[in-house]
């Protein structure tokens, strides 16, 4: 996008905000839509209200200090997903040009490895990207990257909860551009498989039919590999996951000791999935304003699943919510996946 242009959306927002980088002079207007500080709050008292397990929201993670513990998850070597996931992408970009066709919107859920979205971005021929996140600082840093390395492309930020997001907004230069949906990452795997239908039927409703989407989905595997994935020895996860207390202190006035909770993973093989917990290593409160939540010695918080699928169970799930499965492609070792589907 040349410098100091400005996209054009068409949308009911909540707020329109212009970023600038002072070294590129280059212009963004970032759509806001980012869940208030009381959303947040309600959310937390909700899910620490919860009986008889307490939850907190995993999409709650990723402030600025969550999304850099992530990047540096996705680097290490336990964590497989994000290099099987690259390489896939790499091996099969050429035939998902083929399948895309030309001059598409990218609409990525989620910004976030670089690497990823840039395998796209070299090897398709897109008029615009439009990422979604909503860490506000994260996106605002990964969007003027693009744009100073991409001049020709329309970059198109959104801060939003696009698990909640019912309308994409209308890029108003070209509104009816086709689009092509990309969420990477196994963030699929969050979801319930009822809430990652419901997920999938709302993508749907974004896209014209013809439209494509393009989805990695973590597959289900021996547990120690997903066993140590989600415990590593560095303890990065450990501090990913404890990083939401610290969050939940910073921005909600709380009062709780990060120190007092252990982090644990484990495969679930009845639900086909990783749980995160945080564990008290003691009896303790917690104190959000006028509420107070009480916790006994070893008694969880649970702030994160994440599914593993077969194939076929993918495939049967996107295609009820509205999207065909037309390819998919794996590794060697059958760890990961990703599907193409179309509307």
């Amino acid at each position: 996008m040349p410098a100091g242009s400005s996209p054009g959306y068409a949308s009911p927002t909540r707020s329109r905000l212009i970023i600038m980088d002072a070294k590129t002079n280059i212009a963004l207007e970032l759509i806001d839509l980012e869940p208030e500080l009381e959303d947040f709050r309600q959310a937390v008292v909700e899910g620490l209200s919860s009986s008889p397990q307490k939850t907190l929201p995993c999409k709650f993670f990723y402030d600025a200090t969550g999304s850099a513990l992530f990047d540096e998850i996705c680097d290490l070597d336990e964590y497989y997903p994000t290099r099987t996931e690259i390489n896939i992408l790499r091996d099969c970009v050429s035939e998902l040009g083929t399948l895309i066709g030309d001059n598409r919107l990218l609409v990525e859920y989620g910004s976030g490895s670089s690497v990823k979205i840039r395998i796209l971005l070299d090897q398709l021929p897109l008029a615009a990207y439009m990422p979604i996140d909503i860490s506000r600082e994260h996106l605002q840093q990964s969007a003027q990257r693009i744009a100073e390395d991409y001049p020709e492309l329309a970059v198109l930020p959104v801060c939003a909860d696009y698990s909640q997001l019912t309308d994409l907004p209308v890029y108003q230069k070209n509104p009816g551009l086709r689009k092509v949906g990309f969420f990477p990452g196994s963030s699929i795997g969050n979801f319930t498989p009822e809430e990652a239908q419901h997920f999938l039927q709302n993508v749907a409703r974004q896209l014209q039919p013809g439209d494509g989407f393009i989805v990695g989905v973590d597959l289900k595997k021996d547990p120690e590999i997903l066993h140590a994935a989600y415990n590593d020895a560095k303890g990065v996860t450990a501090a990913f996951n404890l990083n939401l207390l610290s969050r939940i202190n910073q921005e909600l006035d709380a009062e709780i000791d990060p120190t007092a909770f252990n982090h644990e993973a484990a495969y679930n093989d009845s639900h086909g999935r990783v749980e995160m917990h945080l564990v008290s290593k003691t009896d303790q409160q917690i104190r959000l304003g006028d509420d107070q939540f009480e916790l006994a010695t070893d008694e969880s918080i649970h702030t994160e699943n994440s599914h593993k699928y077969d194939v076929d169970e993918f495939q049967q799930l996107a295609d009820a919510a509205g999207l065909k499965p037309v390819k998919v492609w794996t590794d060697e070792n059958h760890w990961f996946s990703i599907h193409y589907l179309e509307r």
